[in-house]
């Protein structure tokens, strides 16, 4: 498939984005991202989305990402199955069920940053097309609901399976208020989100 200009504009625009954004969040200190955690975990606790929800596919924060580990605890509490991810080394996503931060390992992917993975049973690729909700990673969104990702593509193979599979869970982002942005480059391949959770509150898009 050849590469249009606009595609090629589009990958340099979000990598611009991405640093900018990255160093933002290199700034933040522990205090910051404990107090910014336990807010998040309030709003996204609220939504009908989430409370309604028998199995939600997450993930565990890492370094300065908005916490998610608060957030966890309070749905499997409440008697929501958590699903969180496994990096498959093609880059795609395996899943297992979270039981707890004790359930968690640390997991080093080559020269990436450690992740946090459940250590348990290994669920299959398809288990998140069960998810009644789906909290996806990223570094902003805008009105429209496109959302900023990491760039490794693992999410985008995600959201390609809940098509394939006709799911229609509801996706959510977790960001920093400064997150929302005014437009987030946008390619063919790229899904909107439902909503974003940031600390002061949370918004509806597209």
């Amino acid at each position: 498939m050849t590469m249009t200009h606009s595609e090629t504009a589009a990958e340099s625009d979000k990598r611009r984005l991405r640093r900018e954004l990255l160093a933002v969040r290199n700034r933040l200190t522990a205090d910051d991202l404990r107090e910014t955690a336990g807010a998040l975990a309030g709003r996204a606790l609220g939504l009908p989305e989430l409370a309604g929800a028998r199995t939600v596919a997450a993930y565990v924060s890492v370094g300065a990402e908005p916490g998610t580990l608060a957030l966890l605890d309070a749905l499997r509490a409440r008697g929501t199955r958590v699903l969180l991810p496994v990096l498959l080394p093609d880059g795609d996503l395996d899943w297992g069920a979270y039981a707890g931060e004790g359930s968690l390992a640390r997991v080093r992917h080559g020269g990436r940053m450690a992740l946090w993975e459940p250590a348990g049973e290994r669920l299959g690729p398809e288990a998140v097309t069960g998810a009644d909700a789906v909290l996806l990673p990223g570094l902003a969104v805008d009105p429209r609901g496109m959302r900023l990702g990491r760039g490794g593509g693992s999410y985008d193979r995600v959201l390609a399976r809940l098509d394939r599979a006709g799911a229609r869970p509801a996706l959510l982002v977790l960001l920093y208020d400064w997150e929302v942005v005014a437009r987030v480059p946008a390619e063919r391949h790229d899904r909107p989100v439902d909503a974003v959770v940031t600390p002061s509150g949370v918004r509806r898009l597209g």
